[in-house]
């Protein structure tokens, strides 16, 4: 078995592929106006239309109603990134902070409401768990 990617739904895909697109630097595969894949190095963010949720389950997913799921990326440099993103991120929840396990990170909410986690392995530790996979 293979962890592939994550899907978020929601309301406005245009919105959210946009903001996705910024803060990770990657450009979208658009499939249509109700789907779009960043493709990074180790997992794939889709985003979808609710308008797709019939095909799986009607009523089985909601935009905006996400409370337990963070969405987080490696980044070699959590401060810096922050400072890239202060003048466009408009919900910062946690400015970078070392956490107990090692990662300098920051927490903010996409368009949507979903919290993203930026994190950069700082500690030993950390940099050993995450090895030569760090991003850029």
């Amino acid at each position: 078995m293979d962890f592939v990617s994550i899907r978020i739904i929601t309301a406005d895909v245009a919105r959210l592929v946009a903001f996705y697109e910024r803060i990770t630097g990657i450009t979208a595969d658009r499939a249509t106006e109700d789907f779009a894949e960043l493709r990074l190095p180790r997992a794939t963010l889709a985003i979808g239309s609710e308008r797709t949720v019939p095909l799986f389950a009607p009523g089985s997913a909601r935009p905006e109603a996400n409370s337990s799921v963070i969405i987080e990326f490696l980044v070699d440099d959590v401060d810096r990134v922050h400072r890239n993103l202060t003048e466009f991120v408009a919900d910062f929840v946690k400015e970078p902070t070392t956490m107990p396990w090692g990662n300098r990170a920051l927490l903010f909410r996409d368009p949507d409401g979903n919290l993203v986690n930026f994190f950069t392995p700082v500690t030993p530790e950390a940099v050993a768990r995450f090895g030569a996979g760090r991003a850029s």
